[in-house]
């Protein structure tokens, strides 16, 4: 296994802070003690999520733990940002074992934090659901055309991690004051008019990307012709 070929897939993020975002890492990368290891961020990235998740469960009944989520979003993308940076800054790389771990770390987070939303109240159960469900399949999604087309697919219309990271950060916030809006006259669950309008785009993503990669594996290998 040691000895396969392995063609690391091209990135692509085009959300506006990731310039900023890079050299931001790359720079506490090279400045972090040597007992802080990659699989160190990778597992404080998973627990910040656990964290996360448990403080929206128990937000209702005691309002403090939702700035506890907050610092676990905040932990959690210290950790998952750093950890493939740190590895690339000390010439460590292991591009397999950290495209598998650090996306199962992911998918894992993101179940902690539906689990935690649809549990507290602030989010229908079945919204929190369709929400995992959509991320799951973009997610599925992403992984086949990375190792089809050899590109990985970071942000979607401007919107990666970090940018969502911020807008959950911004809701959590705004739990504090008052976990409902107005809509048209009606008041509805914050959370839950935010999480439709992200399994929509979610699903808008899928759908787009879905018809963008199967065009160019269609044109990358036409059918043969025959005399």
């Amino acid at each position: 296994m040691a000895n396969v070929d392995f063609a690391e897939a091209r990135r692509i993020a085009t959300n506006p802070l990731v310039g900023m975002e890079r050299r931001c890492l790359v720079w506490i990368a090279s400045h972090l003690p040597q007992w802080v290891t990659s699989d160190g961020l990778t597992a404080l990235a998973l627990a910040a999520m656990a964290v996360t998740g448990i403080s929206y469960a128990r937000g209702r009944e005691h309002p403090g733990a939702l700035f506890l989520a907050v610092v676990g979003l905040a932990v959690n993308w210290f950790g998952d940002s750093l950890d493939g940076t740190l590895a690339r800054v000390r010439r460590q790389p292991r591009p397999r074992y950290g495209f598998y771990v650090d996306h199962i770390v992911d998918c894992l987070g993101v179940l902690f934090v539906c689990v935690g939303l649809a549990w507290s109240g602030y989010m229908t159960p079945s919204i929190a659901m369709a929400l995992l469900v959509a991320y799951y399949m973009l997610s599925i999604e992403i992984y086949l055309a990375t190792y089809c087309l050899a590109v990985f697919r970071l942000s979607f219309c401007g919107v990666g991690p970090t940018e969502l990271r911020l807008l959950l950060a911004a809701g959590t916030i705004a739990l504090l004051s008052d976990p409902t809006v107005n809509v048209l006259g009606r008041h509805y669950r914050l959370f839950d008019i935010g999480g439709t309008v992200a399994t929509a785009g979610i699903a808008l993503a899928f759908l787009v990307s879905i018809a963008r990669n199967t065009r160019s594996l269609y044109r990358a290998e036409p059918l043969p012709c025959h005399p």
